[in-house]
């Protein structure tokens, strides 16, 4: 393991600023990394090894320049399978898009990062076309957690959140459409942003359900997730302290499906403050899942007429079923959407922040992907974002933060805010992470890669 191994993002900026590393250096000790331990977790899908020596050469001469590097200079990140990435096909994950023409030109997000002195190393692994929670993949496999290789990562962002958190990289991109990168960020102890939804630039990015799919950045910090916020907005962050914050639980649906733990975590964490039931839970979830399913049908309609076979059949039926959805049904459920949303706004008013929880538990076995749901067990790939969707469909912001629980499985919680007030997600997230409530925590897969002397 390289000097750099586990740094955060914010300390590998200081010390490529400072002069007292390279980017290069830095970016060679990432490579080595991930030539050593990465293949156990299936989350790389392509290493870009020649454009990232390139990108630390240029943030080396910059420096060496007397220019500013950036605020995340030589920082190395990764991106799920579904950014473009100039001179790469973009793939979503797919055997379909194999083939499909390289991009002119790299995704919006992926160019700002650049901007700002990252170097971009690998692509990710992702569910296919991001429809799922798993990181199922039947093109490139099932990505592993860092924490038990025998349990899935979560998804659809799992080769995001699975590098970040074996410690291979300190950032990531993902795409977050009903939960994809707050469930991966639960399952694997990380921070995970699911922005307000458009706060972020989509350009470049392939869609999936345009109603809902946001950017979201996994990071083993907070202060790394507002830095990284910060640049990808391409504005400052407007700083607020957590002491100012008025602070409520979700009951209701969120109670029923939870760990204990999160649950005394919430309480821990609202103290005093009062529990929220939002109504209408389930039928909001039935319309996200309407809504979603009719506009990635519709998007893949023309390519699953000619390549049916070449789609991984679990995705390519619920794509069918999507395309096949009555228009009549699918307008009801926005015209609900748009009244929900009214409503719960209105009912949430009074409150900065409320808490849920990110998952109904830890993340499941693979050879058994199933989860227990209201006393029942259900298939993981489809209902590990019963606390997510509900969220999503609002169009609010959600913070995924780690509960701090060393030597067990991670568990997350939500912190889930108003429409452009990011900040306040952060300013609670530093507060719970200065008291101890949170916190990113070393899996067992670097226990085990320690042990065995790898690139010591």
């Amino acid at each position: 393991m390289t000097l750099w191994h586990r740094m955060t993002a914010c300390d590998i900026a200081r010390v490529v600023r400072a002069r007292d590393v390279t980017a290069r250096a830095v970016l060679e000790g990432c490579l080595a990394d991930i030539e050593a331990r990465a293949a156990p977790l299936v989350a790389v899908t392509q290493l870009l090894a020649e454009r990232a020596r390139a990108e630390a050469d240029a943030v080396d001469a910059r420096i060496a320049g007397g220019e500013d590097p950036g605020p995340l200079a030589g920082v190395p990140y990764g991106v799920k399978d579904l950014f473009d990435v100039a001179g790469l096909p973009t793939t979503a994950g797919s055997r379909v898009y194999a083939d499909a023409p390289p991009s002119p030109r790299d995704a919006k997000a992926v160019a700002r990062l650049k901007a700002a002195g990252a170097v971009l190393v690998a692509t990710l692994n992702m569910d296919e076309f991001a429809y799922g929670f798993a990181t199922i993949n039947a093109a490139y496999g099932t990505t592993r957690n860092p924490h038990d290789l025998a349990r899935l990562a979560g998804g659809s962002s799992g080769g995001s959140a699975a590098v970040v958190a074996a410690g291979l990289m300190p950032l990531a991109l993902g795409s977050d459409t009903n939960g994809s990168v707050r469930v991966p960020a639960s399952l694997t102890g990380l921070y995970g942003l699911k922005p307000t939804h458009t706060a972020l630039p989509l350009d470049g990015v392939f869609p999936f359900a345009q109603s809902f799919d946001d950017v979201g950045p996994f990071t083993t910090s907070v202060e790394d997730m507002e830095r990284v916020w910060a640049v990808l907005r391409g504005e400052p962050t407007m700083p607020h302290t957590a002491a100012e914050l008025r602070i409520a639980g979700l009951g209701g649906r969120f109670r029923m499906n939870a760990d204990p733990d999160q649950l005394a975590a919430m309480d821990a964490i609202a103290d005093e403050g009062p529990l929220l039931e939002i109504p209408e839970i389930g039928r909001a979830r039935s319309a996200a899942f309407l809504i979603t399913a009719h506009e990635g049908g519709t998007l893949h309609r023309a390519a699953l007429a000619k390549q049916a076979l070449e789609y991984d059949p679990q995705v390519r039926d619920r794509l069918i079923a999507g395309a096949l959805l009555p228009e009549a049904i699918v307008d009801e459920a926005r015209a609900f959407r748009a009244d929900y949303i009214a409503r719960v706004t209105a009912m949430l008013a009074d409150y900065d922040v409320v808490l849920a929880p990110a998952t109904p538990g830890t993340a499941p076995r693979i050879e058994e992907p199933r989860i227990k749901i209201d006393g029942g067990m259900r298939p993981a790939r489809a209902d590990l974002g019963i606390h997510t969707q509900a969220i999503t469909f609002l169009g609010f912001p959600s913070l995924a933060v780690p509960m701090k629980r060393p030597g067990t499985l991670p568990l997350g919680l939500q912190l889930i805010g108003k429409p452009g007030e990011e900040n306040r997600l952060f300013a609670l997230a530093r507060e719970l992470e200065m008291r101890g409530f949170t916190g990113v925590s070393a899996p067992a897969f670097v226990a085990e890669t320690r042990k065995e002397g790898i690139a010591q």
